[in-house]
C-alpha cells in the first residue's frame, strides 16, 4: 500500500460535487484524510471562486491506475474534456504525491503536480500531511506552507459537511 495524496476542486455546484467524491473515494479506497475545504479564486480564467481540498488516502493501485481511476471519477461528475484546460469544473481530482515517487508520464500524470506552488493545493496539503516531504526537494509541507506568500493567493475557509 502507498499513501497518496489528491487535489479536489471544483467550481460549478462545488459542495454537490465534492461530496459526492469523497463518498466515492471512501467507497474505493476506506479511509480518507481529509482536510478543510478552502474557497478561493479561478486560476488562469475568469470563472466563479473554487472550492478545493486535499485527500490521503492508501492504495493499491499503481500511479497510472490510480490517475485512470480519477479521470473516471471526474468524468462520472459531468468533467468536459472538450473545453479549453482553464476552465469551469463540476470536479478536478489531481494526484499530488504518491509515495516519494516523481513521475511525469502520459494523461497529465505529473508527480509531485506543480499546482503545489498553489495555495489553493499546498494549504490543504499542509493540514492533513505536515510531515509529508516533497519528493524533489525533501522539504515538509508545513514548511512548505510556511514560507509561502499566503497573501498572494487568499483563502478563505468554506465549510463542507462531510459525511
Amino acid at each position: 500500500m502507498t499513501r497518496a495524496y489528491l487535489s479536489l476542486g471544483s467550481n460549478l455546484q462545488p459542495h454537490r460535487y465534492l461530496r459526492a467524491a469523497l463518498d466515492e473515494l471512501k467507497a474505493r479506497f476506506g479511509e480518507l484524510a481529509v482536510s478543510p475545504a478552502y474557497r478561493s479564486r479561478a486560476v488562469g480564467f475568469d470563472g466563479p471562486d473554487f472550492i478545493n481540498l486535499a485527500v490521503g488516502l492508501d492504495t493499491d493501485l499503481s500511479p497510472e491506475a490510480l490517475n485512470g481511476w480519477l479521470h473516471a471519477l471526474e468524468d462520472r461528475h459531468g468533467r468536459r474534456r472538450d473545453v479549453p484546460r482553464y476552465a469551469d469544473r463540476t470536479l478536478d481530482v489531481d494526484l499530488v504525491l504518491y509515495g516519494d515517487a516523481v513521475i511525469d508520464g502520459s494523461g497529465h500524470l505529473q508527480v509531485p503536480r506543480d499546482e503545489l506552488r498553489h495555495a489553493f493545493v499546498l494549504r490543504p496539503l499542509a493540514d492533513i500531511a505536515p510531515d509529508a516531504r516533497h519528493p524533489s526537494d525533501g522539504r515538509r509541507m508545513a514548511d512548505l506552507w510556511a514560507a509561502f506568500a499566503q497573501e498572494s493567493e487568499p483563502l478563505t475557509p468554506e465549510p463542507l459537511p462531510w459525511p
